[in-house]
């Protein structure tokens, strides 16, 4: 089984975010999950860092356009690198490829990975896996539009998402929407 993991670049060793992603990466290798993340720094870093540590198997899925704007490559945990033309191909591979998402808390690009996992089983592009958000930002943000966009986002659509307070939590929900 394979779960990408989206989150912020941003998390440095030592800070509360980047522990609990590492956390997260090691509790999905305990799992036997391999783990796929965008394959840069802070959380992809630390639940690449999480899952290598802990015997678990890890997947980088990088793009020339990151390449170029942050020069570095891949963090030192990916074990498998999908190196892709541009954005678009790398999102579309993180969107495609795994069984499930978890979203930690991010910016822009995890923004963006969520919304196009979202949008690809809204439009049965994909068929239906677990999409779990984790944390209170993430419940606050997404209730707030699927509020004020109610007439225009489906609640079948809007089903896909799943909100959880902490790993903890999300891992449950991965463990209870995978044996359905």
């Amino acid at each position: 089984m394979i779960v990408a993991v989206f989150g912020s670049a941003a998390p440095k060793p030592g800070s509360l975010a980047y522990s609990q992603a590492e956390e997260l990466g090691r509790t999905l290798a305990e799992m036997n999950a391999t783990v796929m993340t965008g394959g840069y720094c802070g959380t992809m870093e630390a639940v690449s860092k999480g899952a290598a540590e802990n015997a678990g198997k890890t997947i980088g899925i990088t793009c020339k356009d990151i390449d170029q704007y942050r020069p570095g490559g891949p963090n030192r945990w990916v074990q498998v690198e999908i190196p892709t033309e541009n954005l678009n191909r790398r999102l579309e591979v993180l969107t495609r490829q795994p069984d499930a998402f978890l979203a930690l808390p991010g910016g822009l690009g995890t923004l963006c990975e969520i919304t196009l996992a979202l949008n690809l089983m809204a439009v049965e592009s994909i068929d239906p896996r677990p999409l779990i958000l984790i944390g209170e930002g993430w419940r606050k943000s997404w209730s707030a539009i699927l509020e004020s966009n109610q007439d225009m986002i489906p609640s079948a659509h809007a089903a896909y998402l799943q909100f959880a307070k902490d790993n903890t939590e999300a891992i449950q929900l991965l463990k209870q929407t995978l044996l359905k």
